[in-house]
Formats: structure tokens, sequence, C-alpha cells
């Protein structure tokens, strides 16, 4: 069974509006509604959890209703974490309850709704990639000159460039192995993650990267949302 928990639970305090970013509407959809169905459209993906806030879940069924989507897809609810990474995790522990024991070849997929550019290409090589790894991830080069300044006032060390690498979502793992690393974090370590693959790399598994994608970004900024908006403004 191949699961995917979809992040839309996320404030957006970042940007500069009086609902959270994957809520606003453009060409007809919300963010999320955009997002979701790019994961409906993988042909891996057997049942969707949607971590959202109660007040959004009866406004995100009625779109999707009203726009065809595959609702049977569609596993249901959890609740929003403190952070990113309890959201991961609370959605992990719903299907848990919802659907008993996982078996070995399970897997689980993460990406976020303010990612509503995924495309299905990029789905299916992370798919590809994961026989044989723990998890999978893909990632984008630096293409800056990469310092570290410890008091933030001059440069005092150069990074190879060639060794770092920026994760994007979606990241794709063994449900069993993913959840029993999460679990490890849990209550308060978990709130010091910042990335879904972070908890795998902590115990050392195998995270394989793939190129990701230029076009895959999130929307985090005004200027992000601002250029996700302009892709619609003839819609």
């Amino acid at each position: 069974m191949n699961y995917a928990v979809l992040l839309s639970g996320g404030t957006g305090s970042r940007i500069n509006s009086d609902i959270a970013k994957q809520y606003i509407k453009s060409g007809g959809m919300m963010m999320v509604s955009r997002t979701l169905l790019a994961l409906l459209e993988c042909r891996h993906i057997d049942l969707i959890l949607i971590v959202a806030d109660m007040k959004w879940r009866d406004a995100i069924m009625d779109e999707e209703r009203s726009l065809g989507f595959d609702l049977s897809r569609i596993g249901g609810f959890a609740d929003p974490g403190r952070n990113r990474q309890e959201s991961v995790y609370n959605g992990m522990a719903m299907i848990q309850r919802e659907r008993g024991s996982s078996a070995p070849d399970d897997t689980i997929l993460i990406h976020d709704a303010a990612r509503p550019f995924i495309t299905t290409d990029l789905l299916e090589a992370c798919y590809t990639a994961l026989p044989g790894h723990d998890g999978v991830m893909p990632v984008l080069k630096m293409k800056d000159t990469v310092y570290i300044s410890r008091g933030g006032k001059r440069a005092e060390e150069l990074l190879d460039r060639d060794s770092l690498f920026a994760g994007q979502a979606p990241e794709l793992f063994y449900f069993n192995t993913y959840f029993e690393a999460n679990e490890s974090l849990m209550p308060e370590k978990i709130l010091s993650i910042n990335g879904a693959s972070e908890p795998m790399v902590k115990q050392d598994k195998d995270i394989a990267l793939i190129p990701g994608d230029e076009g895959n970004f999130k929307v985090t900024t005004d200027a992000d949302l601002k250029k996700y908006l302009e892709c619609f403004l003839s819609s």
C-alpha cells in the first residue's frame, strides 16, 4: 500500500494574507486542491491523508467534490502538529490507527500543499528510485557560493558547493522504518526537526538523492505567492 501525507496545516506566517497561503484561490482552485490533484494523478498513490485545521476540512472536501476529484482515495484528515514534522507524525499515526499494522513494503510519501507545481514525472522518479534504499529525496545543486559566519559579521569558511544540496518535497520512505524513526523523537525532539528526511539521516538510514525540479518551488514568501498567482492571471 502506498500512502501519502499532504501537509496543509501551516499558517503561512511569512506571507501577508488574511488566510493561509494554501487556501488562496487562483484559476478556480485553492492551492491545496491543485497540489492534491497532482498526487491523485500519480498512479502509485493508493490513499492520501490530509493534515489540515478543522475549520478548512469542509471547504477542502466541498471543492474537491465540485472539481470531480476521486474522493475514494482521500483517507481523511489529521490535526496539525506543533511544527511541520509533528504534522507528518500525526498523519502517519492516524494511518496506523485507521489501517492497522503496515506491510514491510508499504510506503509513505510526504508533500506540502504549498508546493503546487509537483509533476507526475518527479513523483514517478521517487517511486522508481526507492527500491534498495530507505528513502528518496529530490535535491537541487547549490548555485551560489556558500560561507560559514558564526557571528554574522564576516565570512569565516567557504563550503564546497559541489557537496551541498537543497532538499525538496516530495520525500518517499518505507512506512514502518520512517514511522519508527519519527516515533523515537516524540514528544519533544521532533520539534527540532526541519526536513522530512532528517529523522532518517539522524539514524544513518540510506536516503537516495535524485534530481529535483526548479519549478517545484515552495510558496513561502510574498514574492513566491506573487510568482504562483502570476501563473494563473489569464485563468
